[in-house]
């Protein structure tokens, strides 16, 4: 079949249509023939025609990826062995084939499954022949690139193998090229045993990329992302060498490609962002300006604009990826007003664009400190003084950098920028007079800065809303330009948003055309009606309810037509808000579409459109300064269309929250928008890269803060529990990803202070009935137990030294429940949550040293829960006793004699199952964070004597793996008690047992005891059908 294939695909490449038709025809029935897979293997490595060979690759690829399962076994293994290897030392077409053939079958079976590849890797890759090593580079690349994480035992090899390659072929790029890109792929795959060996690969890689930027810019630009991947998953490796990476960034950045050029730049902003304090420590700062500042300043090429500067953009969202751009993403912060200053007295307008750049900048990056800090905060006025002066600027490049400059001050300085409204506002309405005129690029930058600085005036803008209405009616009616009536749209939404009710003169007008512009159907109409639904929704809030009521229902109507006709999610997250705000003022309009409305909604929330488990395609990362405005003129970021569908789930959520207040459904809301989190780190673990990192903190962003809010104002004490359940599932999930944001942590830890505290909106005793007095004390319980459970989770989600002052907030609130005079809830509750504390405490770096400190303070507290007359109350102070034990370890031996006669006294009288259990984990504890200072002749058999646990059976793990070490350290303690061990290694065999253990030590202690006599003896008292299980059981392990 071989020689067949082979003149079919032949007579594809003739230039003959009838004779290609034919040929297609033919290949179609062949590949009917499962033959086919070992035919196209023959044609691939026999053919003596490259492109025929390159055909074969590639039919094959897309055989093997789309119909894997289909593919008989022994065809597979044809493929995993070295039929085809020989075929990768011909053309470089070929070999490129061949390696995204190998690529795709990585995917579908690991490489310790296909030993010929290892082989072919291990050998091509250290050949003393170039040319052989740049085969087997390439090869490595492309499939580890493919499937890293399995090839994760082999990265120590690969690093070394890496650093040879980055030393020794300076002289060969292709080969410095595919290496960098396999150290890129493996990057977020790198464990804590591979960061010394992959720190000392920076030096070698920088000097290897400037070899590359030799040979090949565009090949350089590529290997730079290196630096990109390293930032985004572990930044450690790349701190020691952080002088040397931006003194390279900064060559970089002097003559060579664009490209490079936008690395180098976006390198040097996001170590800044992320490592300021080294970057000062180092004095890389002026270097850093000194670089940066000629890039703003630059004029572009005669008879070019820069991207932001083309006045006949349209505003099509199309991507600036220039130097310049990247350039003001560097946040210098105040050591660059010297050089900004100097730019903005330049008789070179590009100069002065440069300076006014640079104060927009500071307007972002450093708002805080600027508010905050008295002798800057008197700059603002000189610096809005410099701002307002370019606005009159003789050249056009400066005036609209002026304008970009109000908007981030007008954006990001409120309302300190608020009082200069006289100043600023006559300077504005004076561009916006010439409207209908002006170009769309400048005009966006213009409706920036109006719409930051007028949302937020309140009642001042009355003086000025008439000229602003017949201005921007002016525009819905007789601007040519779409995107100009868009933006006027979203410019009536601030307005409004500002003069509320005094807006009811403009709003007839205003309402006709924004119903005009949501009865079009035709594409280029989306955007403009995206914007009008906004608008529509920021109206029907603050217009009044006798103005907007009289429309509700048509306005609705208006929503779901559109949600019926038009898939997007943009465009269906802003009917959700419509009918939010709808039902704000006229709910019973919405009662006849509840049904519509809800399926769309739930619909929303359901899909997993935008949701993919592959890698994204990569973006550049930076911030959106920009693409706020100059992109695509919306003042918002724009997003992915992964981003597009979480929006729209989020604003679903909102939305039937508000449409439907009943509490089963807010509870349900705020329980999906914790799961989106969850699902959306899921995502990010999965598949780790930046857009799914910054997807997961966008969300995280809205929600947490959201939920924080929500314990603190909701009424219904059902549903701040599941929010506060939510919330705990959140950071449980998401770890320190959920906390990173500053001053989270201090939030999320004050809102469980309040609960227990009993200072929410909920807890204010509302109900006045007597009837209700047990009942609202039994859900102020639950509630404060769903708020204590937070405080592990927060526990062990940072740092013990970072949680410590927050914890010793909350500890006395907790501890304060323990006493003799609290309910047996109470009781039980807090020397639970201690212990749960306790427990996280262990896993977390510092636990050890926190836990020390503390055990003063609770060991009083669960010594005596041990000794109360509650079983549940005793069950937990054990538990927490033993937690206090393995995490403080050595700290507390001084205290270990005390608890030893404590569980001493208790053994001898206990009768509660679940308690002896906690007591033998307990044990288990102290014996295993200390053996040498615990009595062991004295403690063994009194635990061995109460196994098997009856009721506790999580606590397996911690009992048999304190027994597996024991009898490492002492194998006579536990041969001695074998008859009493025997049924309990019996019950550990039992299905249901083993399915819970996750680590093989109680099997490890079964295999090692099963030779002692004693243990052999005991075996047999068994009953038979026992002694069998027990005994496969040993042999399976």
């Amino acid at each position: 079949m071989s020689e067949e294939l082979e003149q079919i695909l032949l007579q594809l490449t003739q230039p003959d249509n009838a004779v290609i038709q034919q040929a297609t025809a033919q290949l179609k029935l062949a590949f009917k023939d499962p033959a086919i897979i070992p035919a196209l293997c023959a044609v691939m490595t026999t053919s003596q025609n490259h492109q025929i060979r390159q055909s074969a690759a590639v039919m094959l690829r897309m055989r093997v990826k789309k119909h894997w399962k289909k593919i008989s076994p022994d065809h597979r293994e044809s493929l995993f062995g070295e039929l085809f290897f020989p075929a990768f030392f011909c053309s470089h077409t070929v070999r490129h084939s061949l390696s995204q053939l190998s690529a795709v079958m990585v995917k579908h079976e690991t490489p310790d499954r296909w030993p010929a590849l290892l082989e072919l890797l291990n050998q091509s890759t250290k050949s003393n022949n170039p040319q052989d090593r740049q085969v087997g580079l390439l090869l490595l690349s492309k499939v580890v690139e493919s499937n890293p994480e399995p090839f994760k035992p082999h990265y120590h090899q690969l690093l070394q193998l890496f650093g040879d390659v980055l030393q020794q072929d300076l002289e060969n790029p292709a080969c410095l090229y595919y290496c960098i890109l396999t150290l890129t792929a493996i990057t977020a795959y790198v464990g804590s045993e591979e960061m010394n060996l992959m720190r000392s690969l920076i030096p070698k890689m920088i000097i290897a990329l400037k070899h590359l930027i030799k040979a090949d810019q565009d090949q350089a630009s590529e290997a730079m992302e290196i630096f990109d991947e390293l930032m985004e998953s572990e930044v450690s490796i790349i701190v020691p060498h952080i002088v040397e990476i931006v003194h390279f960034c900064l060559e970089v950045n002097t003559t060579l490609s664009d490209s490079l050029r936008v690395k180098a730049l976006s390198c040097i902003a996001f170590l800044i962002r992320l490592k300021s304090k080294t970057v000062l420590k180092h004095k890389l700062l002026s270097p850093i300006l000194q670089g940066i500042f000629p890039v703003l300043s630059a004029a572009p090429p005669p008879g070019e604009e820069d991207p932001e500067d083309d006045e006949n953009d349209s505003g099509d969202g199309s991507d600036s990826e220039s130097p310049k751009h990247y350039a003001a993403q560097v946040r210098s912060g105040p050591p660059s007003m010297p050089l900004a200053q100097a730019c903005l007295s330049s008789g070179n307008p590009y100069e002065r664009k440069g300076g006014l750049m640079c104060l927009a900048v500071l307007a972002e990056g450093c708002a805080d400190h600027i508010r905050t800090n008295g002798s800057t905060l008197m700059l603002l006025s000189s610096m809005l003084q410099t701002v307002c002066q370019s606005l009159s600027d003789s050249n056009q490049v400066v005036r609209s950098a002026g304008l970009f400059a109000l908007g981030q001050f007008s954006e990001h300085l409120q309302p300190e920028v608020s009082k200069y409204c006289s100043e600023l506002m006559p300077l504005l309405l004076g561009y916006m007079s010439c409207l209908n005129q002006a170009k769309v690029g400048h005009v966006t930058k213009a409706f920036y800065a109006l719409e930051n600085f007028m949302e937020n005036l309140g009642e001042e803008i009355a003086p000025y809303l008439p000229t602003l209405m017949e201005t921007m009616l002016s525009a819905l009616h007789n601007a040519e330009e779409l995107k100009i009536k868009e933006l006027a749209v979203s410019a009536i939404g601030a307005i409004a948003n500002a003069a509320k009710e005094l807006l009811v003169p403009y709003f007839p007008p205003v309402i006709e055309s924004l119903k005009g512009f949501l009865t079009a159907t035709t594409e280029e109409m989306r955007a403009l009606q995206t914007q009008a639904l906004d608008t529509l929704s920021v109206l029907a809030r603050t217009i009044g309810k006798d103005v907007f009521g009289p429309l509700a229902a048509e306005c609705v109507q208006l929503g779901l037509n559109l949600s019926n006709t038009i898939d997007d999610p943009d465009l269906r997250r802003c009917t959700y808000s419509l009918y939010s705000a709808v039902s704000t003022v006229s709910p019973d309009c919405l009662t006849p579409h509840l049904d519509s409305i809800t399926t769309v909604m739930l619909m929303g929330l359901k899909s997993t459109e935008g949701v993919t488990a592959g890698p994204p395609r990569r973006t550049r990362r930076s911030d959106v300064l920009f693409e706020r405005v100059y992109n695509d003129g919306r003042l918002v970021p724009r997003f992915s269309v992964e981003n597009a569908f979480i929006d729209e789930k989020e604003d679903a959520c909102d939305a039937l929250g508000e449409i439907f207040p009943h509490e089963d459904v807010r509870r349900a809301a705020f329980g999906a928008m914790g799961q989106f989190c969850r699902a959306q780190h899921k995502v990010w673990k999965e598949t780790p890269s930046e857009a799914n990192h910054q997807a997961m903190h966008k969300l995280l962003d809205v929600v947490l803060p959201c939920l924080v809010e929500t314990v603190r104002s909701e009424r219904e004490r059902h549903v701040v529990m599941s929010v506060l359940e939510a919330m705990n599932g959140v950071v449980k999930a998401c770890q320190g990803e959920a906390l990173q944001q500053p001053g989270r942590l201090q939030d999320i830890s004050h809102a469980i202070r309040d609960v227990l505290k009993k200072k929410t909106v909920c807890q204010d005793g509302g109900g006045d009935e007597a009837e209700d007095e047990d009942q609202q004390a039994e859900y102020d319980a639950m509630l404060q137990e769903f708020a204590g459970e937070g405080i592990p989770v927060l526990a062990s989600a940072v740092p013990a030294d970072v949680f410590l002052p927050y914890l010793n907030d909350l500890l006395p609130l907790i501890m304060s429940k323990a006493k003799a005079s609290c309910t047996v809830a109470d009781r039980s509750f807090s020397v639970g949550t201690l212990g749960e504390v306790l427990q996280s405490l262990v896993t977390v770096s510092g636990g050890r040293a926190v836990a020390g400190r503390l055990a003063n303070r609770l060991l009083p507290v669960l010594v005596a829960g041990v000794r109360d007359s509650n079983s549940e109350v005793r069950n937990n102070s054990v538990f927490g006793l033993g937690a206090l034990a393995e995490a403080a370890g050595p700290v507390i031996v001084s205290d270990f004699p005390m608890m030893l006669s404590v569980f001493s006294n208790l053994l001898s009288k206990e009768d509660d199952r679940r308690v002896i259990d906690n007591l033998c984990a307990a044990l288990c504890r102290m014996i295993t964070s200390n053996v040498e200072v615990i009595p062991l002749e004295q403690v063994v058999p009194a635990l061995v004597a109460r196994l098997p646990l009856e009721e506790d059976l999580e606590e397996n793990k911690t009992v048999y793996s304190c027994l597996a070490m024991l009898y490492t350290h002492s194998p006579g303690l536990v041969r001695t008690p074998c008859p009493t061990c025997a049924p309990a290694y019996f019950q550990l065999s039992q299905p249901r047992l083993a399915f819970q253990m996750s680590e093989p030590a109680p099997c490890s202690v079964s295999v090692q005891i099963q030779h002692s006599a004693e243990f052999q003896a005991a075996v047999t008292s068994l009953p038979a059908e026992q002694q069998a299980v027990l005994s496969a059981a040993i042999s399976v392990s």
